[in-house]
Order: structure tokens, then sequence, then C-alpha cells
């Protein structure tokens, strides 16, 4: 998987001049796929970005990062998502710095034109861009990106370390809540239709500036407790400052136009030339997640999922019988016996929702699906919602920062006994501001009876579940805490969750061989990084290294 070679170094010269990730030669400085900023009036520039983030997040999040969350599995093409089937030549960063060189053009003409609404905005979505590259890879260029205009002093730009791209995240967000203090009067400039977060409203961007400020201060908190105590602890005690996400109704979400593949929910079908193989078909909500949510109780599972179409029973007084019989489909011990020697899984007899397990080897035929092949319709376990298949809709938006992830990170804070709320008070506030979210409010109070505040278990637990189609947050929280134990699959790659993303050999490496091999250097291998090398999904970069988390 890692496979540089010397001979690499003698042709980086020749290289240079077609880099995108790193290298910025004038027309490589913009976003190719954006709007061209020499001609962009800036709002035109913020809706690019922002649309850019979001359909990352739901990527990852409801992509390959949830499969390793255990939030969804597919039963076709499913290597990268059930199997954390990655290596160094995918999940490229260059998405992220083509959205940043977007972001640095907005505050440039922002600047320029004195545009302090626009300069906070910048502010906010470079410290969002820049605290995924950091998150998902660990070291990268920081300080020294976006500067090949400058000359080729900075074609090959140094790798700042992870720890110093968050707190420069947290400068950033310090400063983007003071540009959007002033009343909304104050502002010029602003095209509420080219927002698609907040419609141009200051005061919405500045509760997402401090809300993510929270969540970086929450991510560094096992290496940096002090730091992190601090920055919560001021926030939360200066509310008047720094004003917080706190309902649903000013969750940072981005919904879906729906006119094309490109701007339209990822599994609909109105897209899909093969509805019975398609997106829809294949991905499945994953076993872990259905009986957390059914052991709960909770409502949220039948917004997210259908009830299966036809539930098997097992007949014991007929050892061959396999007939359909009033919506039920009728097994004796024999058929359950030749699908258990081909090698298929335990098979799940529940009435209502069936997920897949994670990462097993015969997902496309589990639970006796009569559909063979990659990605066939399964009568016999749980298909995502029908809105999954619409392109868009009010449930079908890129959740970039909630009310629900804020309340739970300052019970965590208030257990760590950092800020002086309580903890059991944020814990409610976070799972009901998720159910409100989701349409389900009205069942709180049945709903937290039987899921109670116990302490770190449950509220990363009920995090785990409120980031729905935005699990990213659930594992960088999965890294830090542990939580909630998760097993892999016997058919996963390695036999335990990845941790990053691999350094990409053609995008990351080649192009800048000398300082991406410092940062690999910089990771730690543990037990489950061999064969790799260094630059693994199983190192540890800064964040984990000495914690002891996850493993």
């Amino acid at each position: 998987m890692y496979r540089i070679k010397n001979s690499f170094k003698t042709l980086l010269a020749l290289v240079l001049i077609f880099s995108v990730s790193c290298h910025d030669l004038e027309e490589i400085n913009i976003n190719p796929n954006g709007v061209d900023p020499q001609k962009a009036d800036p709002n035109l520039l913020i809706g690019t970005i922002i649309t850019s983030v979001g359909l990352n997040v739901v990527g990852h999040g409801f992509g390959d990062i949830a499969g390793v969350m255990q939030h969804t599995q597919k039963d076709g093409w499913a290597g990268g998502h059930n199997r954390y089937e990655w290596d160094d030549n995918s999940k490229s960063w260059r998405t992220y710095y083509n959205i940043l060189r977007d972001v640095n053009e907005l505050y440039n003409k922002a600047v320029d034109r004195d545009l302090e609404f626009h300069q906070g905005a910048a502010k906010v979505m470079k410290a969002y861009t820049f605290g995924l590259i950091a998150d998902l890879y660990g070291d990268a260029p920081y300080t020294e990106a976006l500067k090949g205009g400058q000359g080729s002093d900075f074609f090959s730009p140094v790798f700042d370390s992870q720890r110093d791209i968050y707190l420069g995240i947290l400068a950033d967000l310090e400063a983007a809540n003071t540009l959007l203090s002033k009343n909304q009067g104050d502002y010029q400039g602003i095209m509420p239709s080219q927002d698609p977060l907040f419609r141009g409203n200051a005061a919405q961007w500045r509760k997402f500036a401090n809300s993510l400020a929270l969540r970086y201060y929450m991510r560094i908190s096992e290496k940096e407790p002090s730091i992190s105590a601090q920055g919560i602890s001021n926030i939360y005690d200066n509310p008047s400052d720094y004003p917080l996400i706190s309902s649903h109704n000013d969750d940072a979400n981005m919904g879906y136009i729906g006119s094309s593949p490109a701007n339209s929910w990822p599994t609909n079908l109105a897209f899909e030339a093969d509805l019975l193989r398609g997106q829809y078909s294949r991905l499945k909500m994953c076993a872990t997640l259905v009986e957390a949510l059914q052991a709960l109780n909770d409502p949220r599972l039948g917004v997210w999922a259908n009830k299966i179409e036809i539930p098997l029973e097992l007949d014991p007084a007929s050892p061959d019988r396999d007939e359909i019989v009033d919506g039920k489909r009728y097994i004796g011990q024999n058929i359950v016996d030749r699908y258990l020697s081909d090698g298929g899984d335990p098979l799940n007899y529940d009435e209502e929702y069936v997920g897949l397990p994670p990462a097993i080897a015969g997902a496309s035929t589990y639970n006796l699906n009569p559909n063979l092949g990659q990605g066939t319709y399964n009568p016999h376990a749980s298909q995502l919602n029908d809105i999954y298949k619409d392109v868009a809709g009010p449930l079908l938006l890129s959740r970039m920062m909630s009310a629900s992830e804020v309340h739970f990170i300052l019970s965590e804070a208030a257990l760590k006994g950092w800020i002086t709320g309580d903890a059991e008070t944020h814990y409610n506030e976070g799972v009901r501001q998720s159910l409100n979210a989701w349409g389900v409010g009205g069942e709180f109070d049945d709903y937290i009876a039987g899921a109670p505040y116990g302490g770190l278990e449950e509220i990363i637990e009920q995090k785990w579940i409120a980031s729905w189609s935005a699990a990213a947050e659930a594992w960088f929280d999965y890294r830090r805490t542990g939580l909630p134990v998760l097993e892999t699959g016997a058919a996963a790659s390695r036999q335990a969750v990845p941790l990053r993303f691999y350094y990409h050999f053609n995008d990351e490496i080649t192009l800048n061989y000398d300082n991406a091999q410092a940062a690999i250097n910089n990771l730690e291998t543990t037990v489950f990084t061999a064969p790799d090398g260094n630059n693994s999904a199983w190192s540890k970069f800064w964040l984990l290294q000495g914690t002891g988390k996850p493993y």
C-alpha cells in the first residue's frame, strides 16, 4: 500500500506543476468545480463553499464512515464501506484544498471590500474545512498552504502539526465570533438567497462559529485538557459574548436542490438507472444501530428505516418447509442448516426491523435473501425509509452542526467539572433536540424515561445515535473515548476500527515527498498497522498518541 520509491524524488520537479492539492500557479488557485473567483461576487463564493463542504459531510457521514461507525452497511460493492478496504490510492484530500482556495478568495475579496460578514463566514468555513483535514489525516499543509502564487518557495508546503492546525482553527473561530457580533443592519453586501445555511443571518453564523469552537475544544481534550477546559468554560460562562446553537431550529443544515445527481440526496431513485441494484437498494441500516435503537424503543428508528416486508419464522415441526403464508416466510430447520453450512450468518427472526451485521462475508444473501446478486432488494432485511428514495426533502439535510451535539458536548464538559451546568440537564436537552430535529420530539418524555443519563457512556451513545447521516463526528468521538464499544465483523480487513485516512500516494506523497514523509514518520504504529508501514489507517496521529484510546 505504501509504495514510495526513490525514483519519485528525481521526478518531483517534473510533476510539481500538476499539483492541485498544495500548489498554486495562478489558474489552479481556484476550485475547478466552483465559480471563477476573479469574476464572482463574494456571495456566489459563499454558496459554492457551503455546498461543497455540505456534500462532503454527507459523503463521509452517510458513506464509508457510516460503515465504520456501524450506522449502515452495504449488501453490494461493500469493500470500502463494510470492511475498510482503504489504501493510499483512496480518499484524497484534494477536494478540501480545492474548497479552501475558494475560501481564501472569498476572504481576500471580503477584506478588499470591507465586508465583515463575509470575512466572518470565510473564517468559519476555513475552520470547518481545515478541521476535516486535521480530523481525517493528521498533520497537513496549513500555514504555507494556498500560497503557491507567492513563488516557488511554497510549491512544497510544510505539513503543520495536527495540534497547531487545531489551535489555528480555534483562533479563526474566535476571530469569526468578533466579526459576526454586530447588528444585522450594520453589515453590507449580503445576498440571503446565496447562503444555503442561514440566509445571511450574522447572528446564526456567530452561533455556528462558537458551537464549532466547542467541538474542537472537546476534540483536543485528551491531549490539551487545560486549553479545552478554559476554552469551553469561557464560552459557557459568557453566553452574551459567545452565543451557541441551542435549538434545532438554529442547526447548521444544508438542504438539497434535487435537480441533478450532483445536488440530490445520494440514494435517490430519480437519477438511478438500475432501481434494483442502486445505492438505495444496497445501503441498509447496520444491525449494531438497529438493535441499540430497539433496546431503547427509539422513535427515530421508524424515521430512518422501513419495517421488513416479509419476516422469517422457524417451523420446528416441518424441517424442509419453505413457504410464504400471510406475509411470513416459514422455514424448517433443514433450510436453516443448509444456509448456515453454505457460510450464511445466523438468521434474524425479528418481525419488524432487521439490520445487516457489520462486515459479514455474505451480506448479499443475508437472512435467506431470495434475490441473489450484488445490492438487490432483500425482503427479509430493513430497507432505508422511503424518504431516502427522494432527491430532496425536509429531513434530507447535510447536518454540519446541531444543537444536539452542542448539548452533548456541554454534558461531557459538566461531567468533567469544566462548567457549572448540570450534565444530566444537557444530556436530556441533547436527546430532546435530536428528537425534535427528526420530527419525533413529542415522544421525548416516554423516551428519556427509558434512556436516562448515567455518565459518559450514555452521552456518547446518544451522540452516536444523533449523528445519523453525519457519522464522521461519531467516528471522531469514538477515537477519543473508545465509545460506543464496537466489534468489527469477521470479514473486516483488520479486527479493529480504523483511525484515520491514508495520505494519498499520488496527491499527497509524490507531489510533496519530503514533507509528507516527515508527517508519516510522526505517526505511531499500533498492533493493527501492519502490513502498511506508518502510513496506515490504523496508525495514530498526535491526537491519539499516548491516550490509550480507542485501543
